[in-house]
């Protein structure tokens, strides 16, 4: 496999992955899936990590995505053993 070609499908997993997320969190079903919506909340997040208290959002939503992974972990764990 060429070089383009790893990095195509680096990228492609990296974007799904992404869109996943947007998934995972509720984002698509809360907007009805409106794509100017989560643009515009994703370009409100965006220039609150640019702000002056950018680094306090992105330690606080790392913290809150941090817990929420580790609790569907817990989830799993627990529904595996029963």
């Amino acid at each position: 496999m060429r070089t383009w070609q790893v990095e195509h499908r680096k990228r492609t997993r990296h974007l799904i992955e992404l869109g996943g997320l947007v998934f995972k969190a509720g984002v698509v079903e809360l907007t009805k899936d409106n794509r100017e919506t989560i643009y515009g909340a994703l370009l409100w997040i965006a220039a609150k990590l640019q702000g002056h208290d950018g680094e306090h959002a992105h330690d606080l939503w790392a913290a809150k995505g941090k817990d929420a992974f580790k609790g569907e972990r817990r989830k799993e764990r627990d529904s595996q053993g029963t």
